[in-house]
């Protein structure tokens, strides 16, 4: 399988940006009962919780990275993920297989 990387947004939301460091381990929920999104993706940090969710927006999508949308059916009710790159719009990920 070709490799996949993410985006996270809604940081601002949770805990901000300060929290991820290059190489973090992360893991991704599906979250269907989601009221806004039923392609929802959550992120959270293991041991501290939620802290934003994959993008699935044109708009909050960076880059080539993958939409919640088009990693969805990708990946079974939870997957990991590693930090890559922060910046200052979004938090790219690599979705461990």
């Amino acid at each position: 399988m070709k490799k996949l990387y993410v985006t996270i947004t809604g940081c601002n939301h949770y805990m901000g940006f300060e929290v991820f460091h290059k190489k973090m381990e992360l893991v991704l929920k599906k979250e269907p009962d989601n009221e806004y999104d039923h392609e929802a993706i959550r992120v959270e940090i293991p041991g501290v919780g939620k802290v934003g969710y994959v993008a699935n927006s044109p708009h909050t999508v960076l880059g080539e990275t993958c939409s919640a949308g088009r990693l969805y059916d990708k990946i079974g009710r939870r997957a990991k993920a590693k930090v890559y790159l922060v910046t200052d719009r979004g938090v790219i990920a690599k979705v461990e297989h």
